[in-house]
């Protein structure tokens, strides 16, 4: 008989759809209101969204790779100046550090968590002058904050913490973004708080940095049409900012649901030695924006989940540092060992808050048909 399930890897539409109601009537109001750039909706969403986070402000941009740039430019970073980040990432935030200026240098990852390594900071911090730390909180987990805060104080360099998989994720009872001198974040539609279309913010505690990227984001203005700095064009829109206020009202829900989807899988696989389960960092809370897996068995199991219509991902095939826009000398000071190693192996389960859980029983029979 023809298998004629389908089960995608991410599914925004899904989230709309649970929220249908509202979403529409707060794009009704924004069309009949008849302001759509940076109006109520959007200074509404910045003040619910510095709340939920626990900083003082939060300043809407256009999307979440515009974030980093602007963090980085309102911190005072320079071009040329060496910025560390890590190669296990989306490729957006390099192309952040690259766009403005400045140059990355590339930190391997801690094992058993996918982000950033301390150890392997502080060999970089021997060998060049750093001005800015990027971390990646990556699949939803928050990096170690407490050691790469220690560094970063010790030695004056800034944090910016990349937020984009991480809304609702904490370490030590603080949410990533609160934690950093500033916090980015994308609310690209399969975020776990996601907008439909390009939407972004940063977060900060800093009201200098505040008051600059607020003057970065629109032409540098601090007066209309009057540039008091060269800025750009990177504003967050009255719909977007809308459709967040009502999603950011559902955000823990979500990411509780997320967290139910995770713990089965995990049970699921204890009985599973070629497939280790995502591991986790001791006080912090995971919010699941990926379920990430390691195993040698990779490709085989792509591919044969693929022929059940089951869609299982890869974040990322290929680290940036073995791409060619990124495979330079001057940004790899460092082994990148644990990088290399995983990026073979990772394997991303399917993962969003709509996906029921028959479906799940689902998918864990049809691994469990493969005899792993």
């Amino acid at each position: 008989m023809e298998n004629t399930i389908s089960i995608p890897q991410c599914n925004p539409k899904a989230n709309y759809e649970k929220q249908k109601q509202d979403i529409d009537s707060a794009i009704s109001n924004v069309l009949n209101n008849g302001s759509y750039i940076l109006g109520e909706e959007v200074s509404s969403f910045e003040s619910e969204f510095a709340d939920f986070i626990g900083v003082k402000h939060a300043i809407g941009v256009a999307n979440g790779t515009d974030a980093v740039e602007l963090a980085l430019l309102a911190a005072g970073i320079s071009r040329s100046d060496n910025v560390a980040t890590v190669s296990h990432t989306a490729v957006a935030t390099l192309s952040a550090i690259r766009r403005m200026g400045a140059n990355p240098i590339f930190i391997d990852i801690e094992p058993d968590y996918f982000t950033m390594s301390a150890s392997s900071l502080k060999k970089a911090l021997l060998i060049k002058k750093i001005k800015a730390i990027v971390v990646v909180h990556i699949y939803g987990q928050t990096a170690n904050m407490k050691a790469i805060m220690e560094i970063a104080r010790e030695n004056k360099i800034i944090v910016i913490e990349d937020c984009a998989q991480a809304h609702g994720a904490s370490s030590q009872n603080n949410l990533a973004g609160s934690i950093g001198d500033l916090g980015c974040f994308s609310f690209y539609p399969t975020k776990n708080l996601g907008a439909l279309g390009d939407a972004g913010a940063i977060v900060t505690n800093n009201s200098n940095f505040a008051e600059r990227a607020y003057d970065l984001r629109q032409y540098g203005w601090r007066e209309r049409y009057i540039s008091s700095s060269q800025g750009i064009n990177s504003r967050l829109d009255e719909m977007q900012a809308a459709i967040l206020r009502v999603k950011l009202r559902s955000l823990k829900e979500d990411n509780n649901l997320r967290n139910q989807l995770a713990d089965k899988y995990s049970k699921f696989l204890k009985n599973f030695p070629s497939i280790q389960a995502p591991k986790l960092r001791q006080d912090s809370y995971h919010v699941y924006h990926q379920y990430v897996v390691l195993s040698k068995k990779r490709d085989y199991i792509l591919e044969q989940m693929s022929k059940n219509n089951i869609s299982f991902g890869l974040h990322y095939p290929k680290p940036v540092h073995q791409q060619s826009a990124y495979a330079k000398k001057e940004y790899q000071i460092v082994s990148l060992d644990e990088t290399d190693r995983i990026a073979t192996e990772i394997l991303s389960f399917p993962m969003f808050p709509e996906l029921k859980m028959e479906e799940a029983e689902t998918i864990l029979s049809r691994l469990n048909e493969l005899k792993l």
